[in-house]
């Protein structure tokens, strides 16, 4: 053989193998090719890449106009089920108490969290936001022993002792002319930390949290003069003074041997304490109740001032709610807090406030990213795919709320709804863990208002905006009169 003949049967023996290996790779490359043309997407607009429909998106959102100027119009054109593009990622809007109830409850095995980078670092990396699988269950069952019904029923007679002092102090030392939303942020605000925490809240505190809310959906621009940029900075003192109250806690419980969580039933000691064991760190302390702190009093606020506004546009309903207060004072001494026992009864106030909810949703839905390929109603959703359910989806839809336009707070003792329908605080394992805090807050501050003064809104009609949460534009300003006992 000649070497001419042995240098070609080399050079083939060396190319054979990168042949097969090209050839193997374009033959794999191109059935994955056929699988994704295979994969039914929801039907939609992506519109522009990046950008794709972020501005009407946000223009809708801040008119209060989500589901009426962007939701609805898709859900006509294409269905439920749509896609679009939000903030740079391919978004799948899903509605329906099916779809709510499939997404929530498939946490952690189809979809996860994803909120926006800016609202991650604002609200904090380890919080139960961000937390997945055991360790958001361990955290959250940590934080559920101060919110669950025992550890709120001793805390009723501090909530009670709180609002009638707030009520005698702001109200009445203000004049008779206020600004409920307001009144209610600074209310709920102090109730978190001074009654579940027991953190004294200092002048400017409530300002710098707002000053961090701001920022929470802004683009994460850490530049100076952004809208990040300064919530970050109010961020960075949030962390400083919380960390020098969690340093003092742990100071104190250490030293005193016989202290412990259980002694004062504040969420803070049994933080610490659980800190003290290794079992949470430090700075999971701190971003659990930042988090907090915005969950239990920014909504919490907004859903009392929503249920006034309906009281005032219904007096009717209001009539029928004062007197079950007024019937539940009867059995009362002269400024005897509340019980349990009574909270239970003011069951009328709570579907008027439920009722409230629907109508105007503390919060849109949320943010979740698909974990894997997810198949949903004949379509895929892509895995790194976003998925987003709105509470509007089902609480305007006729399907679930006969004449969900009207205020009929008797429909939740009266109709059945599926589950997932009504949906203020979300679901499944994400549910708010706040929820049943927030139910106690409104109806004590409900029955000491409603029994205590007359009162009326002056502006019943007031336009509701968001930015980036909802709230009255005008503040919703209240006047009252003391009852004349």
């Amino acid at each position: 053989m000649s070497l001419d003949m042995i240098h070609d049967v080399l050079s083939w023996t060396t190319l054979l193998p990168i042949l097969v290996l090209i050839v193997s790779f374009n033959f794999l490359w191109h059935k994955k090719c056929s699988n994704r043309e295979k994969k039914k997407l929801p039907p939609g607009d992506m519109k522009f890449p990046l950008i794709g429909e972020t501005m009407e998106f946000f223009n809708a959102q801040r008119r209060n106009q989500l589901f009426e100027e962007f939701v609805r119009p898709r859900v006509l054109k294409h269905g439920k089920i749509f896609k679009t593009r939000i903030m740079g990622s391919p978004t799948v809007i899903v509605n329906g108490s099916e779809a709510n109830r499939f997404f929530l409850t498939n946490e952690f095995k189809l979809v996860k969290s994803s909120w926006p980078s800016s609202s991650v670092q604002l609200m904090g990396t380890d919080s139960i936001m961000e937390t997945d699988g055991e360790r958001h269950r361990f955290l959250r069952g940590l934080i559920g022993t101060s919110l669950g019904y025992a550890g709120l029923e001793i805390l009723v007679p501090k909530l009670c002792n709180h609002v009638r002092f707030f009520l005698e102090s702001k109200w009445e030392g203000e004049g008779n002319t206020i600004s409920l939303y307001r009144s209610t942020k600074m209310l709920t605000f102090s109730i978190v930390f001074e009654c579940l925490l027991g953190i004294k809240v200092e002048q400017g505190m409530l300002e710098t949290f707002e000053k961090v809310l701001e920022g929470v959906f802004s683009p994460a621009i850490e530049f100076p003069g952004t809208k990040f940029w300064r919530a970050k900075k109010a961020r960075m003192e949030i962390e400083k003074a919380l960390r020098k109250e969690v340093r003092e806690k742990r100071k104190e419980m250490e030293e005193n041997l016989h202290s412990n969580e259980k002694e004062d039933g504040m969420l803070l000691s049994r933080l610490v304490n659980a800190m003290i064991k290794g079992e949470i760190s430090e700075k999971e302390v701190i971003d659990n109740v930042v988090l907090l702190v915005f969950a239990a009093h920014d909504t919490t606020s907004f859903a009392i001032a929503m249920t006034f506004k309906m009281l005032a546009q219904h007096p009717d309903c209001y009539s029928k709610l004062l007197q079950e207060h007024i019937d539940i004072t009867k059995n009362k001494e002269r400024d005897e807090n509340l019980s349990m026992e009574d909270i239970k009864k003011m069951k009328y106030t709570w579907q008027v406030a439920r009722e409230s909810m629907r109508l105007f949703p503390p919060i849109f839905g949320s943010f979740r990213k698909a974990i894997t390929d997810i198949e949903y109603e004949g379509y895929t959703i892509p895995q790194g795919w976003k998925v987003l359910w709105t509470t509007y989806g089902t609480h305007y839809n006729e399907e679930y709320f006969k004449e969900a336009q009207s205020f009929k707070p008797s429909r939740f003792e009266e109709e059945e709804m599926p589950q997932y329908a009504f949906v203020p605080f979300g679901g499944g394992p994400r549910m708010c863990a706040g929820y049943q805090l927030a139910k106690i807050n409104i109806l004590i501050l409900v029955h000491y208002v409603v029994t205590k003064y007359d009162w009326f809104l002056l502006h019943p009609q007031e336009p509701i905006t968001m930015d980036p949460l909802p709230f009255p534009s005008l503040g919703m300003p209240i006047r009252f009169f003391p009852k004349q006992n």
